[in-house]
């Protein structure tokens, strides 16, 4: 099924006409028709406000198009296994991927699952090794037979799972094209991350983003604090409404903008807001959002 037979699909089975999918994506209805009939796919913007509407992830949104059977099914998987039975630090560098969501679950074990639909070598050509260092968790893949960077980032999606009672803080590295964070609270999550895409969803804690492209927060709730860290990109973090929160931007020439339904809006931040939003590095802008993308 390709993207324009899925997007039908999901719209029919949400009983939604395609004037109503526009209205709620803020576009003409002959966009809806162009991406129905495989005549063009939307920008990253609007793929990201369809997964948000329809509460399906970006990957299977896509994921039909190479064969899969059937949605979250996968050809060909790679699963290592760790048992945790105390509270540590997880340091993880993941190399390329195509998609990585990271999630915590409650269960005893770090789980680290790799997919893919169309790499029938992938557990020859990746190994992934766990180490357990006293009160720390090193997760590390590796790739081999000549595997690039670029071929995993095309091919490969990793779901990473941690056990609830057993989380620490969070260290993550990871080039992927989308990178999600689910259900996880703990002290601090810091990612060191090449990606256009951060999907923040029932995420309790600090979270630390760096990266130097230009990037898309999408936050489905703000508990605690959101840190960017950025040298000259230009980013947007999406709220939900109503969301109450501070913001500062420090470092050097770095400033920071508001949006309320995609127009520029006067600043709405909360001041002594227990949540945070902050900006930090070299001539970079955030503008944040409200009142779109996030349902």
């Amino acid at each position: 099924m390709k993207f324009g037979e899925k997007l039908k699909s999901i719209r029919k089975q949400a009983k939604m006409s395609q004037e109503q999918l526009a209205e709620k994506l803020g576009v003409s209805r002959q966009a809806v028709t162009k991406w129905e009939t495989d005549a063009g796919i939307p920008d990253i913007e609007n793929v990201m406000a369809i997964s948000a509407l329809f509460d399906i992830s970006i990957d299977e949104l896509f994921s039909n198009e190479k064969g899969e059977k059937k949605s979250g099914d996968y050809l060909y998987e790679s699963i290592t296994e760790y048992d945790i039975d105390e509270s540590k630090r997880y340091d993880m560098k993941f190399g390329g991927a195509k998609r990585l969501r990271l999630s915590g679950y409650q269960g005893e074990k770090i789980r680290v699952r790799m997919v893919s639909n169309t790499l029938s070598t992938l557990q020859s050509d990746f190994k992934v090794k766990i180490d357990d260092i006293k009160k720390r968790i090193d997760v590390d893949v590796s790739r081999k037979n000549g595997m690039t960077e670029a071929e995993a980032k095309e091919e490969v999606s990793i779901f990473v799972q941690i056990p609830t009672s057993y989380i620490g803080k969070i260290e993550c590295a990871v080039n992927a094209k989308a990178v999600e964070i689910n259900s996880l609270e703990c002290e601090s999550i810091e990612l060191d991350v090449k990606t256009p895409i951060v999907v923040l969803k029932d995420v309790i804690g600090t979270v630390e983003i760096n990266c130097n492209l230009d990037m898309e927060v999408v936050c489905h709730s703000l508990q605690g604090e959101v840190a960017i860290n950025q040298v000259s990109a230009t980013s947007k973090i999406y709220l939900p409404d109503g969301t109450a929160f501070a913001a500062v931007a420090k470092g050097i020439g770095t400033s920071i903008s508001y949006e309320k339904n995609g127009q520029k809006a006067e600043p709405f931040a909360v001041p002594g807001s227990d949540n945070l939003i902050e900006l930090n590095g070299l001539k970079s802008e955030l503008v944040i959002c409200m009142g779109e993308k996030v349902e």
